[in-house]
């Protein structure tokens, strides 16, 4: 039985499992062996399915640089299988634990975004299980409305067991320059500027409101010394001192795993001798198990507040969201990734940003002191993302009340979307997913 034939085969069973569920009045959940969400609640009685074998590449056609695969695996293995072909995936999110069904369903975003748009934007065609066990194929032309309602879904309309990748050429290496900014006005303004040029990768780095640094990144095929931030070198705090760097293909895009952007430093294992005894502990999947064991063993002792957000930002609104962050919110550092929405006409149903207008992503993860009640500050990041017209991740806390919540994600849509692919509630709606914490 080839590849193919034993995909069909397995969601045939997973179909047939729904369905029983389903008629025996079940909601239904997902057991799977990696997430990258922050919302942690008690599990709630579900009749959980079991997706994780669901974890292969299927096909790679080099010549249409496309790559047929599973809705569970992992970005680290699908890079695995395509740089054997000299290819990468249009946007390849920043952890190796993502996955693509993930990224879909809940945005995911890259330093190629500037170019490519969000990871939904480089998929071709989904195959989505339903609530009634069905296996529906969609793309903009086939089922178009499920198409364009499924990213920002969160598995509350179905589950992506197959998708068709855009991936796009790679070189051996890839060229960075670190340019720094003492204001933003500046650095916004060259943000616009570089995202109209021939570079592959854009992104950057806040330290302090007078240090930030816009990274530009090229294929190229030979480097003369390659960089290593894997072991004892760390990534982020090489940006400061070396004005371009040369990383593999491969070291580029998971640049960021080793120490989880900078939130290694909360395991300690930024201090030279730990890591020199932790090397197999370098990766995001060890610091999310961790940090999940502690949510389950240690009792909330108040004093602080969890800040872990990705908020878009208009460009044009992107300086006034710098200075609240910096001066009513102190975190740093602080990733900033630009992106513009490729399509400058069709929308994504639950994706509230508009059609062919460049964003800022600021990505910012923290823990800080809180003498306020719980959600102070993540509702601060709320109400001021919504005034400069923008949109946060659903992948993190969220402190909306229900009104305000549909306000953003287009209830009418939603419930169109819901009654077509899901009308018998078999998954939980959108707002229950993300915020509600009962």
């Amino acid at each position: 039985m080839d590849l193919q034939q034993d995909h069909q085969r397995r969601i045939a069973t997973l179909a047939s499992e729904i369905d029983q569920a389903r008629t025996l009045g079940k909601r239904i959940g997902l057991r799977k062996s990696t997430s990258n969400l922050f919302r942690h609640r008690a599990p709630a009685g579900k009749h959980l399915i079991d997706v994780r074998p669901f974890n292969r590449v299927l096909a790679i056609d080099a010549e249409r640089m496309t790559a047929h695969v599973e809705g569970m695996i992992t970005y680290q293995a699908l890079v695995d299988q395509t740089l054997k072909y000299g290819l990468l995936p249009a946007v390849v999110p920043q952890l190796k634990t993502i996955t693509v069904g993930g990224a879909v369903s809940g945005l995911g975003i890259e330093s190629s975004s500037f170019k490519f748009g969000l990871v939904h934007e480089t998929i071709e065609r989904m195959e989505i299980l339903l609530s009634d066990g069905r296996l529906l194929a969609c793309s903009c032309r086939e089922h178009p409305d499920l198409f364009y309602g499924f990213p920002n879904s969160y598995g509350t309309l179905g589950y992506a067991l197959g998708l068709t990748v855009r991936l796009i050429p790679a070189k051996p290496y890839v060229h960075l320059t670190h340019t720094r900014f003492t204001d933003p006005e500046s650095y916004f303004a060259r943000i616009v500027e570089r995202a109209n040029s021939a570079v592959d990768y854009l992104d950057g780095t806040i330290f302090s409101r007078r240090e930030m640094y816009l990274t530009e990144g090229e294929f190229v095929d030979d480097a003369p010394a390659v960089s290593d931030y894997t072991y004892m070198d760390i990534y982020y705090k090489s940006i400061q001192r070396k004005p371009e760097d040369w990383l593999t293909a491969r070291d580029y895009i998971w640049r960021w795993d080793t120490d989880w952007f900078w939130c290694s430093k909360h395991f300690h294992v930024q201090k030279p001798a730990i890591r020199r005894l932790c090397k197999w502990a370098l990766n995001s999947r060890t610091y999310q198990r961790i940090m999940r064991l502690s949510y389950s063993v240690l009792p909330d002792s108040g004093g602080t507040e969890s800040v872990i957000q990705d908020v878009d930002i208009p460009i044009g609104r992107a300086s006034e969201f710098f200075d609240f962050l910096l001066s009513e919110i102190a975190i740093s550092p602080v990733w900033m990734c630009p992106f513009k929405t490729r399509d400058s006409v069709r929308t994504w149903d639950l994706n509230p940003l508009q059609p062919g207008q460049m964003y800022v992503n600021f990505g910012f993860w923290d823990v800080i002191p809180s003498t306020h009640e719980k959600g102070y500050f993540n509702r601060k990041i709320e109400r001021k993302t919504m005034e400069l017209g923008g949109a946060k991740g659903l992948y993190s806390s969220a402190w909306y009340d229900e009104t305000e919540f549909w306000s953003i994600y287009d209830q009418p849509r939603y419930a169109q979307l819901k009654q077509t692919y899901d009308p018998h509630g078999v998954f939980p709606d959108l707002y229950s997913k993300c915020v509600r914490r009962h």
